[in-house]
């Protein structure tokens, strides 16, 4: 009794760690260094970055040639990444950065760089006026600057640390990093990497000024001349600091989670939604339902001839196949592949298997678990589309596995060629792109193709009712019941539910944050599932006692319009939180605000389609008709 009782107390801990303080597996193992021994550094691509509003959504290769970045004296070597890394934009290298642990060091020169064009220098002052930050690594983890939490006044982490600073429209270009790496003492008298911080300075410092003066002489910001005369000296120092961190909560202070309140009033925001809608639903369900399947059956079990009324007018059309079966079902299909994959990927975040130490973790195991729940996707839009009376099986299947994959890679190579012509280091390199079509006809198409076939095989679905030969007038409907308004009106309940945690995934993706707040956004996923259902199940009732019959597609669209608001959303985001001054940020911006929105819409549609499938069979296998 007491180990089962140790076990449930395990578990709960466990489940209740994501709700609360951040809870991760380190996912590598630790290193443990020796004084004087080599510590490697790191860098990564060069980032837009600030508290209120970034100017660009481009990032850069360290290695840029614009930049005249000091290079390492035995050449630069590119370090392996994760498919998911790579497409997120991470470019790691080696530096010309010399550190050892435990050994301060005061005022090290990496180089002098060669005359800077006129053209570099502006394009490097630009990048600076933009807030540009860099981004190193030390032992796998990001170098950072300091910030104090106004709610609490706790110091945390902020990812990155300035390339220069702009005072009075002039860019000042910071060349001396203050480095500061915190280290904590194992029990074998070995060290390990807790924390490292860099506070950059911008200095004017003069090539004949030799050894400590170079760091310790007063001298004014520097600031890169457009003359194509001037060059930059780069400085360093480092300073090792003792800490009582230890290596496992080594992450603790950059996944922390910021204004936990406004999480908190999301979650019960969302949930006060829902609460609603579940109530109109009950109602609708224990009483307006129970009350008409009640007095349909009493009618028909007296002998006189009584007429039809409500929405049990409709029972020979309700079940008729809308037009363009084959699109709904492909798009259906491809919904639950999304539902899918975004259920199990948040399940993993959860629980910590998706460790920040493993850059691009995140991003694998999408595409990982996207291409195995094709499979879901071929099953689902087969058994819908024979249920639809489709007859056109193979063009189904193949449509099921190309069609959303072919829509994404189309538009994700369509933002490539803007990112290869801004010279960005997020474009995906061809190779990448050769590994992920691999993938993709190694793993999704031969899983859809089987999905499919199993559905295809499966007996059709039979419906509780007939359906009549000759269609059913529509009587005309209220002007909210039409498609568009009711449309419109059924998405804002579910976007209502997730916009504000909405926010913080944006800011985390165009600030570039860490998001660590998974268990909110778990909880406000399986909220938006519900909504999603609940509001579609509302709206489809409401049709059916005013005899339109004309669900499938509207219960579709009206859960769908969740992507809709999203989308029209990124606008506002875009005037209120962003100043970006260039076409091809904009295009960037709005091309993968469209792929996010779009995603979400078909996740959506499929949950409001199925939901009201579902319902409506119910319901109608409920009453008896002759």
């Amino acid at each position: 009794m007491k180990s089962l009782k140790q076990v449930i107390t395990t578990l709960v801990f466990t489940l209740a760690l994501p709700f609360g303080s951040a809870f991760y597996l380190p996912g590598v193992s630790p290193h443990d260094y020796e004084r004087g021994e080599q510590v490697t550094l790191n860098v990564n691509s060069l980032t837009p970055s600030s508290t209120q509003q970034i100017k660009s959504v481009i990032s850069y290769d360290f290695y840029n040639e614009k930049f005249h970045f000091c290079k390492p004296s035995g050449g630069i070597e590119k370090q392996a990444g994760s498919i998911g890394s790579i497409i997120f934009g991470d470019r790691i290298f080696n530096s010309p950065l010399e550190l050892k642990m435990q050994e301060d060091q005061v005022c090290q020169q990496i180089c002098e760089t060669e005359v800077i064009p006129v053209q570099d220098a502006k394009f490097i002052n630009n990048v600076i006026a933009d807030g540009y930050a860099l981004n190193w690594a030390v032992d796998g983890l990001p170098a950072a600057t300091e910030d104090i939490d106004a709610n609490t006044n706790e110091k945390y982490y902020n990812i990155g640390f300035k390339l220069g600073n702009t005072l009075e429209d002039v860019s000042y270009l910071n060349n001396h990093y203050n480095i500061f790496i915190y280290y904590h003492i194992t029990s074998r008298n070995l060290a390990r990497v807790v924390g490292v911080v860099v506070k950059p300075s911008s200095r004017d410092t003069k090539s004949e000024t030799k050894g400590d003066a170079k760091c310790t002489e007063k001298v004014g910001p520097f600031h890169l001349k457009e003359d194509g005369k001037s060059k930059v000296i780069y400085t360093y120092s480092v300073n090792w600091i003792a800490s009582d961190i230890e290596w496992a909560t080594r992450w603790d202070g950059y996944l922390r989670i910021l204004e936990p309140s406004i999480h908190w009033f999301s979650l019960i925001n969302s949930t006060v939604i829902v609460l609603f809608l579940a109530g109109m639903v009950s109602m609708i369900l224990l009483r307006a339902l129970h009350k008409d399947i009640s007095r349909y059956n009493a009618v028909d079990a007296q002998e006189d001839v009584q007429e039809d009324y409500g929405w049990k007018l409709v029972h020979g059309d309700v079940f008729r196949p809308p037009n363009k079966p084959m699109t709904l079902a492909v798009l259906t299909g491809s919904g639950v592949q999304l539902v899918a994959m975004t259920g199990v990927v948040l399940v993993f975040a959860v629980f910590g298997f998706l460790s920040p130490s493993n850059r691009g973790a995140l991003g694998t195991m999408m595409i990982l678990f996207f291409m195995l729940f094709s499979c879901i996707s071929g099953y689902t839009s087969a058994r819908i589309y024979k249920m639809n009376g489709g007859e056109m099986w193979k063009t189904n299947m193949i449509l099921s596995a190309t069609l959303l994959p072919g829509t994404l890679v189309g538009g994700l190579i369509g933002l490539n060629f803007f990112l290869i012509y801004s010279h960005s280091s997020g474009a995906v390199p061809f190779g990448t792109m050769m590994a992920l079509a691999g993938l993709w006809l190694i793993i999704s198409l031969p899983l859809n193709i089987v999905g499919s076939y199993i559905g295809l095989r499966k007996p059709r679905i039979e419906q509780p009712v007939h359906t009549n030969q000759i269609p059913r007038q529509i009587p005309e409907q209220p002007v909210y019941l039409r498609s568009v308004p009711s449309i419109l009106m059924g998405g804002i309940l579910p976007f209502g539910a997730i916009f504000i945690e909405l926010y913080f995934i944006m800011n985390s993706i165009w600030f570039h944050r860490i998001y660590y707040g998974i268990g909110f956004l778990f909880l406000v996923f399986g909220l938006l599932i519900l909504t999603c259902s609940l509001v579609t199940i509302l709206m489809c009732y409401f049709h059916m006692c005013n005899e339109d019959y004309h669900w499938s597609w509207r219960a579709f669209l009206t859960a769908a319009a969740t992507g809709f608001y999203a989308y029209a959303y990124s606008f506002l985001y875009y005037f209120t939180k962003l100043d970006i001054n260039s076409f091809t940020s904009t295009v960037l911006y709005f091309g993968y605000s469209s792929i996010i929105s779009v995603l979400l819409a078909i996740m959506t549609g499929s949950i409001g389609y199925l939901s009201c499938l579902f319902f409506l069979r119910k319901i109608f296998a409920s009453i008896k008709v002759d």
